[in-house]
Formats: structure tokens, sequence, C-alpha cells
């Protein structure tokens, strides 16, 4: 099923967002995780794809057993990174022979000691023109895009981020996922200012419940997103006890989460980072508040 059907069906479209092990411990643990969080029902689940296409064969395998053997629509991550038009255009085609209906491009982070993206011999610069490319090509399916609440971490402008934005949209995306953010302020920001720019698909915040105080110090620096000071201070108090920061986690991202929903939200995209405790617990919270079903 096409993940855009799903809004207007749902009273909240809430998915989840995996990676792909490295060993088949990982991979054991991941499917673990799916199994568990397959019981909330997820409109659907995606699955990231490593810089360089380091993770390729492995992001086709997961989505194809997740969609055919535990049934759950999945989406797979796409990027430009390292791929001329053909290697694009056969991946494309492994994916819609498997039975994959949704894709994510994007244009992908440079590989691992590179800090300047630079596109393959004839691949492409930009996320909006893999878009471009699959439906130039005539392909089926229903994609997706990102979308950053403070800006991406190459271009800070907020406006400009809204007008590379537009024209990601143009190029053929149905919604967005945002980047993760801890400000609703942010995202409601940032949705006035699309709408205002003519982009009317849906917008969908991406969250990612905190587990470890280290950890999301690392990636929301990386992400180029702002840990507000009142949230801060409050992990700051628990950072060595990690069940006092696991229950900070969800009862913010509970906060968030209802704040959102309640004022319109179309859903949540969770980033699991492949653990299911923290997405649980906030998910059955929203569930007794009827917010999702």
């Amino acid at each position: 099923m096409k993940i855009i059907d799903f809004f207007g069906r749902r009273r909240a479209v809430v998915s989840f967002e995996f990676f792909p092990p490295k060993t088949p411990a990982g991979e054991a643990a991941l499917f673990a995780t799916i199994e568990r969080l397959r019981t909330l029902d997820p409109a659907f689940v995606s699955v990231t794809y490593g810089a360089g296409g380091s993770t390729r064969q492995k992001t086709t395998e997961l989505v194809t057993r997740i969609k055919h053997e535990i049934g759950i629509e999945a989406m797979a991550h796409l990027t430009c990174v390292g791929h001329s038009r053909d290697e694009l255009g056969a991946i494309l085609d492994h994916l819609r022979g498997n039975g994959i209906e949704n894709v994510l491009p994007l244009r992908g982070d440079p590989p691992a000691g590179e800090s300047t993206f630079r596109p393959a011999p004839d691949g492409f610069t930009h996320g909006y023109e893999l878009a471009a490319f699959i439906r130039g090509r005539g392909y089926p399916f229903c994609l997706a895009g990102a979308g950053y609440p403070e800006g991406h971490v190459e271009c800070r402008d907020r406006e400009r981020s809204i007008e590379h934005l537009r024209i990601k949209v143009a190029a053929g995306l149905d919604f967005v996922i945002t980047q993760l953010f801890y400000d609703n302020a942010d995202y409601w920001d940032f949705v006035a200012r699309a709408r205002v720019g003519g982009i009317t698909v849906p917008l969908v915040p991406g969250i990612m419940p905190i587990t470890n105080v280290a950890q999301i110090e690392r990636i929301a620096s990386l992400c180029g997103a702002r840990i507000p000071e009142r949230l801060r201070s409050r992990l700051e108090g628990a950072r060595e006890d990690e069940a006092a920061t696991l229950q900070i986690g969800v009862e913010e991202a509970v906060i968030q989460c209802r704040e959102l929903l309640e004022r319109g939200a179309p859903g949540l995209h969770f980033y699991t980072l492949n653990k299911s405790p923290a997405t649980r617990a906030i998910f059955e919270q929203l569930r007794i508040d009827g917010l999702v079903e």
C-alpha cells in the first residue's frame, strides 16, 4: 500500500524508523524489536541506507522481509551517495520487483572520513534530483522526503530551507518527514512557513525519544538540532542514571507528541535507534489519551 493513502484514513499516521544492523546478532535483535512494536499497528516502518551505499543490499532485504514476512508496510531509504543513474535505476527496479511501493529519496551524508558531498560520476548532487529521476522514469512509488524545522546543518537559513523543500516537493514528493526537534515551536513555525511557500503535502514530525544523554547530545550536534535549556537541565541531572534518563525521555516525548497531535500534526515518525521500550511506552500513553489508534 502507498503510504500517502494512510493520511486521512487514520487519526494519526504513526511510523517507526530502523537502521540495518551490521551483525547477525544485531539483525536478530532488530526483528525482535519489530515484533514487539508490531502490536502497536504502525502505518509503516522505514529502513535507512548507509553512507556510500554500504547497506544497499541489506536495506532492500529488510524492507522486503518486513513487508512480506511480518506484514507491515515498509519504506526504503535511498541516497545519491556513490551511485550513478544506472545504478540507482537498478536499485529502484529491484525494489519494485520485490513489491516495495514506498521510497524515501535523499542526497545522503558524505562517506566516513569525507567532510563534503561529492556526486558520483553520472550521479546526483541533490535529493530533489533523485526524486525527479524516479518520477521521470515513471516508477509508481510513493515518495517521502526530509524536512528541517531548524534548517539543514549545511544551511541554517530557514527561509532558504523552505525554498529547498518546495523544490523537492515539486520534484514529486507525496509527504515529508522532519528531522528530529525538541521544541514544538520550531515545528509549527516550519509548517507555517511551508504553507506560505505553497507546500501542501503532509508534514510529519520526526521524534527521537531520549534514552542516553551523551548519545542525544552527539546526534543533535550532528544534525543541527537544539536541545532547549529546560530539557537540557533535566537531562543533566540524570546523565549517569540510565533508568532516570529513559523516564525523562519518555515523559518529555509524551508531552511533545501529545501537543503535536492535539494541534493537528498528521502523524508521528519515531526514530527508534532499533530499540522498542521508549517508543512503546510513549505510544501506549498516547493511546490511553485517545490520540492514536
